[in-house]
């Protein structure tokens, strides 16, 4: 489960970013998942739940942003947002795509706590 490594990846970037500010506790830590990035949002909250016992973040809330997919269509040149696992254009049907967004595992804000 990779989904372990990421979160204690995201823990030590949360806790480096408390350090850096003086923070005395973690209080939320928002993250943004595509679609596409290969990781299942339900097994990242438990892992986060699991991890963050330690250090800052013992009782920060997690809240997950999930980002669809955004295609850019070489044939027709319109970009749609699509809500499921798919690259083909809904416009024209084209395999000829780019993903713009989706794929992307981003931290997105911190709360802390100061003295």
């Amino acid at each position: 489960m990779h989904e372990y490594s990421i979160v204690t990846a995201l823990l030590e970037q949360c806790e480096q970013h408390a350090e850096t500010n003086q923070a005395s506790a973690i209080t939320k830590v928002v993250i943004k998942i595509g679609l596409l990035s290969g990781v299942e949002p339900s097994l990242l909250a438990t892992a986060f739940d699991t991890f963050k016992l330690e250090g800052r973040a013992k009782t920060a809330e997690l809240e997950i942003q999930h980002q669809p997919i955004v295609i850019q269509c070489h044939q027709c040149h319109e970009r749609n947002e699509l809500k499921e696992r798919t690259i083909i254009c809904p416009q024209c049907n084209s395999f000829d795509t780019q993903i713009v967004e989706g794929e992307e595992l981003l931290l997105m804000q911190l709360e802390l706590e100061t003295d």
